[in-house]
């Protein structure tokens, strides 16, 4: 949700303000010119001609009528030179338009855990395939991506740029090629590795579940104090070869502990030989309140977005955009009207 709100504002007030004011001394000082001209004697005008017989000539309608017309036109002159001024000071004052958008996110925060291990590249791009077909049916959600083998990598964290997360998902897919194994050459080989980097540290263990999954579980922002909803989307065939710091069991009750719905996807690698891998990954997750599906199910995904979507959705308040935009064109051309009619004015009146 957004809420915009727009006010009009000018950056340098202050030189409006110059401008008038030296626009008000400039008229008392025309004023006060002008009343002492009028009321000095006719002598003191050393430039003054008389003429015989003239007064009958100040008296006549005819006269009144061109004075009358002459000051209509010095006051539209002033009033075009005013405006001109005025308008030029405003635009000088750089006047814009003020936008500030507050917008919600995150209604719910969903967090990508991928097992990057080789044992899973053959099933990778389905479960990458999932998560694609996840976010397209998302809005304003934030999702993450976390790949772990022996040791773990966010790809992106908590995030609703959705053209981020595609773009990434699209890597994802590209790097995760099971050709990696079947056909190994350099360029898929490159980007296996470039992608996996840092998911490796000894390279003596692969596929530490527990520790990838408490991983996830840390990389939402808050732990739990509010009822935002939070679910964790792991992707693993549960084949251990090593000795993680979390069992999948303590990472599970982890995940359950803060407040955090667990669905679980199990991708059947041809490399898992041990019939009970699937039936204790099933168990631990089902056993702690979480949910189970395998990765070849086709109504896993929407069965996932389902349930994601039936949670409760609070709203994250983001920080205020604040966007300025200058509006001087108004203003410009009130200026320009006022410059245009002040030398039409000023033709008349020497007319």
């Amino acid at each position: 949700m957004v809420n915009d709100a727009v006010h009009r504002t000018v950056a340098w007030p202050w030189l409006i303000a110059i401008v008038l004011t030296v626009l008000i001394v400039v008229a008392l000082l025309a004023a006060w010119r002008t009343r002492r001209h009028d009321h000095a004697a006719p002598q003191s005008d050393p430039g003054a001609t008389w003429v015989a017989n003239s007064a009958r000539v100040g008296g006549s309608r005819a006269l009144r009528r061109w004075t009358r017309r002459y000051r209509a036109w010095q006051w539209a002159g002033i009033t075009c030179l005013v405006v001109a001024v005025g308008a030029s000071a405003v635009v000088a004052a750089r006047p814009a338009d003020v936008r500030v958008k507050q917008s919600t996110l995150g209604t719910r925060d969903i967090v990508l855990c991928l097992d990057v291990s080789g044992s899973m590249l053959d099933y990778d791009r389905q479960m990458v395939d999932a998560f694609r077909t996840l976010v397209k049916s998302f809005d304003g959600e934030r999702i993450a991506l976390s790949i772990f083998n022996e040791t773990s990598r966010t790809v992106f964290p908590l995030t609703n740029d959705y053209t981020l997360v595609g773009e990434q998902l699209d890597v994802a897919y590209d790097a995760l090629d099971p050709a990696v194994l079947d056909a190994p050459t350099d360029a898929t080989i490159d980007r296996y590795l470039d992608f996996a980097a840092g998911t490796a540290l000894t390279n003596t263990q692969s596929s530490l579940i527990g520790d990838g999954l408490a991983n996830c579980t840390l990389l939402f922002d808050d732990s739990g104090s509010t009822t935002r909803s939070r679910s964790i989307i792991l992707a693993t065939d549960n084949d251990l070869r090593g000795d993680p710091v979390y069992s999948l069991d303590d990472a599970v009750k982890l995940a359950i502990s803060r407040k955090i719905e667990l669905s679980a996807l199990y991708g059947a690698s041809s490399w898992v030989v041990d019939p009970t891998i699937e039936s204790d990954y099933r168990t631990t997750v089902t056993g702690a309140g979480g949910y189970f599906y395998h990765a070849a199910d086709a109504s896993a995904v929407a069965d996932i977005v389902e349930r994601v979507q039936s949670q409760q959705a609070v709203d994250l308040d983001a920080a205020p955009e604040v966007t300025r935009s200058e509006q001087p064109a108004g203003w410009i051309l009130i200026a320009l009207l006022g410059v245009a009619g002040l030398i039409l004015v000023q033709g008349r009146v020497r007319e």
